[in-house]
């Protein structure tokens, strides 16, 4: 940004009084003259002035002494005469006995600092003080490098100066966050004095400056929806520094907000004229005008978020190239050529196309290997999964990518649009090639192309990418004979194949020159000494006849992949067939275990032995996976070959239970007591036992995308469904943390048509209550309502009371939200009889702590209190701490309409805590949200405003837009509150407009705040 300094602030000079004579070097000392006292001593000023001897705190006086300690550790060694200190602690009105004050406050500080002085004169030997006095004055001497906390500051200040003239921003940003850490509150705390004062002034003024710089690093980086709550409460606190405001308008401008920007800059200009009767000063203005113009260059952040770094990060993610890489000399010249003219282009890009198995990942993974040197600053590769049911989203992909290339979680933006734009911000000026490996078509892969000079990548697909503008198409056709008997040979042994070289022809042209098949056959061969290359032959010819028939297409990959199967041991095969009937992009050692029904030992063996034989991938230490094309044929050998043809439905069986039994215990553990755990399906096959809530948190967020592709598929069959549902139902979750909302609510969908057509109402009953939890965490009550009515009826007529429970509890809550206050109490009211009946006492906690914001919606404050206490009481009796924290933010709302304004932001703060360390993004922003609320009613606008946009960051995505209204219409009270009348108004008009469009009642409440405003 136009305006911004390069560099780091540093510290301002002292400014010394005229009379003040030339500081005299301080004399030195040599280690061993250093008593051992002085080298353990350390200071603070930047907050309370303090003393410590190693980790011991050393006793620094009345707030006169202490003065004269800071006057004489700002001064740097320098001597300050008795007439200074005594200028610095009273100023032009000393008492009259000021000179002796200084010399007791000495003295006193001399006992403290150098404890063993007298001990060492009395023992005939000379001691070096830390204090000293000289020439009349004083002067402390003899500290260590570090002992003073500004100089440490001061050292930090300058490296990040030096990291940022080196161009590395992590390292730079990362050190001026250690140096601003080093304050403690307000400098020199409590020290009273003209020099002191002045000190103040000048190591705020620094620290702002350090600040600032911070700040602008963070938004050159791509964190700018993070600092706006930062600037927020800054400008809040200092409104007539233009810097911040200047900060703030960009950082609000690359968060997509650009009527509140425009609005700062309008609030500034009010307030410089009202205050100081001046315009903003030039680079403000110019700003203003550049976002008017929607100016390009302010769109995006000049580098890209990393996290802090010694070195920029260099990503190499190739896959290994395979040893006997074979042939393809021309496809490997012409592909080389055009990578290494990669520099000097816009982008250079090579397409290459083929059926499934004719080597082409294998080729560009070669190809990319032999380049690595023309690309120095990092290699992306990714598997597309082009060829499956569920292709990679390219927003996915370009998350990872990011990451890889070191930009924080924090700075990497929701949409495909931003995170394009910030990757191709990222690539620039960088040397880097991407292989984008399996892509479904060129749609998939326009976003992921690096689009910058001195970049490239290669792109493999079965098909031909003849709308990928600017590619260099390669269709790559099966070996030529003497390239596929040269792939052979390097992998049987030279030996074996030169006596039997017929024989070794027929195996190749058997393969019909595929080099995965050629490679599979090969492989087997050489793992069995005992067979010839001609009984190899010979199995061949025997088992598929059509080979040498097959053209193109999926017939010539299942043939490739029949050869491997066909020389499987029995064990093997039933793994393999087994294996590839469970949905999902990979799984897990021990889901393919409870798919075979084997120790988890056992499964290991037998998924490496496969392994060996490529027809699986290991894609991480204890996960496996099938190449897209191998699972359909793996899934076709296991209709035709799996005996008894029940068996597969039990594999799938075992593996529904393994899921439904492990989220199970993963709910328990995070709900000690709750009774859904006992009401759901039982199982037959157990699943995995957790040692800590962590751990249990780690695993269902690891298995998400498989545990719901398992839930959708069971989702066919009327025997696994209600299991299914259960699943679903006992991992909620998901639902609420944003990770995999969508996911979990097309799932839900999935299951409540699914028990519908199958006229399971006991089983819909329950879906609807998934689906229920789905509509009111995304704001959309109506429907959930409608749903949790419909879940009544069908639980009432089944007998099965615990969705019954849940769904008059959700309806209470809707009412709230609704303003039905009667229909909700009834409701909530009836919900506790039921879960007592139950004996589901965390269920009949959640159903008090509810009724308590039914009654403070009704003036019911007292009553209100008691009902969430009672709650907390329930599930801290139960060890529910989750739990427990919902509880504690329905007290805190209580305590917040009760006046207890210190007691509902401790209750918020607990529960805030519990909700971030279990990764529920919706409570823990509405529990931002709450506290926002409280800061309003304690008159503390820039906290408020702080958390409010916090807030407003993390329910990015999650909540729905009536959350979001309440949101922006806090913020906008809190910012009205510190004089940001424009963005306030800014954010009232968005939260009117959300209001107006869903039909709430707070339009009026939000358009009676814009009104003086519009009447103005």
């Amino acid at each position: 940004m136009d305006g911004v300094p390069d560099g780091v602030p540093r510290v301002p000079e002292q400014r010394r009084p005229d009379s003040a004579p030339m500081a005299s070097e301080p004399a030195t000392t040599t280690e061993a003259e250093r008593p051992a006292e002085s080298a353990a001593l350390r200071f603070s000023v930047l907050g309370p002035v303090r003393a410590w001897r190693g980790d011991e705190p050393v006793t620094t006086g009345s707030p006169q002494q202490r003065a004269l300690l800071a006057a004489l550790l700002l001064r740097e060694g320098r001597t300050a005469t008795a007439a200074e200190l005594i200028d610095a602690l009273w100023g032009e009105e000393p008492p009259s006995q000021a000179l002796a004050a200084v010399r007791t406050y000495a003295s006193r500080l001399r006992k403290v600092l150098d404890p063993g002085g007298e001990a060492r004169r009395s023992g005939g030997t000379t001691p070096t003080p830390v204090l000293v006095s000289e020439s009349g004055g004083y002067a402390v001497r003899d500290l260590a490098e570090d002992a003073l906390d500004l100089t440490v500051a001061q050292d930090l200040a300058t490296g990040a100066e030096k990291a940022r003239s080196a161009g590395d921003l992590g390292q730079a940003r990362e050190t001026l966050r250690r140096a601003l850490a080093l304050w403690d509150g307000e400098t020199l705390a409590g020290v009273p004095g003209p020099y002191a004062q002045a000190q103040r002034v000048r190591l705020e003024e620094w620290r702002l400056q350090l600040v600032e710089s911070r700040l602008d690093m963070d938004l050159e980086q791509g964190c700018h929806a993070e600092a706006v709550s930062e600037l927020t409460a800054l400008t809040a606190a200092h409104p007539l520094r233009e810097r911040l405001r200047e900060l703030l308008m960009l950082a609000l401008y690359r968060s997509g907000r650009q009527a509140e920007a425009l609005a700062v800059y309008a609030d500034t200009r009010r307030l410089l004229a009202d205050e100081l009767g001046v315009d903003p000063r030039p680079g403000l203005s110019e700003l203003q005008q550049r976002i008017l113009q929607a100016d390009p260059g302010l769109a995006e952040p000049s580098s890209p978020a990393s996290e802090p770094a010694s070195a920029p990060v260099r990503p190499a993610q190739l896959p290994a190239t395979v040893p006997d890489f074979t042939g393809r000399s021309g496809f490997v010249r012409e592909l080389g050529d055009i990578l290494a003219s990669a520099e000097g282009r816009v982008m250079a890009v090579s397409a290459l196309a083929g059926i499934g198995g004719v080597g082409k990942t294998t080729l560009a993974v070669h190809v990319a290997h032999q380049a690595r040197a023309a690309f120095p600053d990092g290699q992306l590769y990714v598997d597309l999964q082009g060829a499956g049911a569920r292709a990679a989203e390219p927003e996915t992909v370009l998350g990872s990518f990011l990451r890889a290339l070191g930009t924080a979680d924090s700075a990497i933006p929701d949409s495909l649009e931003e995170r394009a734009a910030l990757y191709r911000s990222v690539l620039a000026g960088r040397r880097v090639l991407v292989l984008l490996d399996n892509a479904r078509d060129a749609a998939q892969v326009r976003p992921l192309l690096p689009g910058t000079d001195g970049c490239a990548a290669l792109v493999t697909s079965r098909v031909r990418m003849l709308d990928l503008a600017g590619a260099h198409l390669i269709d790559l056709d099966v070996m030529s004979p003497d390239e596929a008997l040269a792939l052979f040979t390097k992998i049987v042994g030279e030996e074996r194949v030169a006596s039997e070289r017929k024989a070794a022809l027929d195996v190749v042209a058997a393969c019909g020159f595929l080099p995965l098949a050629i490679r599979i056959a090969a492989s087997r061969l050489a793992a069995r000494r005992t067979w010839t290359v001609s009984v190899l032959a010979a199995k061949l010819a025997d088992e598929r006849r059509r080979l040498d028939e097959l053209q193109a297409g999926d017939l010539a990959v299942k043939a490739t992949f029949e050869l491997g199967y066909g020389q499987l041991e029995p064990a093997q095969a039933r793994a393999f067939r087994l294996l590839g009937l469970a949905d999902g992009p990979d799984i897990s050692l021990a889901a393919a275990a409870a798919v075979l029904d084997l120790p988890v030992e056992d499964t290991e063996d037998l998924l490496e032995s496969l392994v060996d034989t490529s027809l699986l991938e290991s894609a991480a230490p204890g996960r496996y996976r099938f190449h897209d094309l191998v699972r359909l044929y793996a899934r076709a050998c296991a209709e035709r070959d799996e005996l008894p043809p029940s068996e597969r439905s039990s594999a799938l069986s075992r593996l529904l239970d393994f899921y439904l039994a492990s989220a199970a215990g993963v709910y328990a553990i995070e709900r000690p007591g709750d009774r859904l755990v006992d009401h759901l399906e039982p199982t037959s096959y157990p699943g995995l036992r957790f040692d800590n809530r962590h751990a249990a948190q780690d695993w269902l967020y690891a298995e998400a995308i498989c545990l719901l592709a398992c839930v959708r598929q069971a989702a066919g069959r009327p025997e696994t469904l209600p299991r299914a549902i259960d699943m679903l139902w006992a991992a909620h979750d998901l639902s609420e943390s944003g990770a995999n909302s969508r996911e979990y609510e097309a799932t839900a969908q999935a299951l409540v048509g699914a028990a519908r057509s199958h006229g399971l109402g006991r089983a819909e009953a329950r879906a609807l209550m998934t689906l229920v939890n789905v509509h009111h965490v995304s704001g959309r009550f109506e429907r959930a309502e409608e749903e949790a009515e419909r879940a009544i009826l069908l639980a009432q007529e089944s007998d099965d009371l615990l969705p019954v429970c849940w769904a008059r509890n959700a309806r209470g809550i809707i009412a709230l939200y609704q303003n039905r206050h009667a229909d909700g109490e009834e409701h909530l009211s009836r919900a506790i009889e039921h879960f007592r009946a139950l004996g589901d006492r965390p269920g009949v906690a959640a159903a008090l702590c509810n009724l308590s914001r039914i009654h403070l919606a009704t003036g019911r404050t007292q009553s209100a209190v008691a009902l969430a206490q009672e709650g907390i009481d329930i599930y801290d009796a139960m060890g529910n701490a989750l739990r427990g924290a919902n509880a504690r933010y329905a007290l805190g709302l209580a305590l917040t309409q009760s006046g207890e304004l210190s007691s509902a932001a401790d209750r918020l703060q607990e529960a805030l805590e519990v909700f971030r360390d279990s990764r529920q993004r919706l409570w823990e922003g509405m529990s931002l949200f709450r506290l926002a609320e409280v800061d309003l009613a304690a008159r503390r606008a820039a906290r408020a405003a702080a958390n409010a946009e916090m807030a407003l960051t993390v329910l990015r995505g999650i909540g729905g837009e009536w959350r979001r209204g309440n949101v922006l219409t806090v913020l906008g009270r809190a910012l009205s509150g510190i004089g940001q009348s424009g963005r306030a108004q800014v954010c009232w008009q968005e939260a009117a407009a959300i209001y107006e469009e869903l039909g709430s009642p707070e339009a009026a409440e939000v358009r009676a705040l814009l009104s003086p405003v519009q009447a103005a």
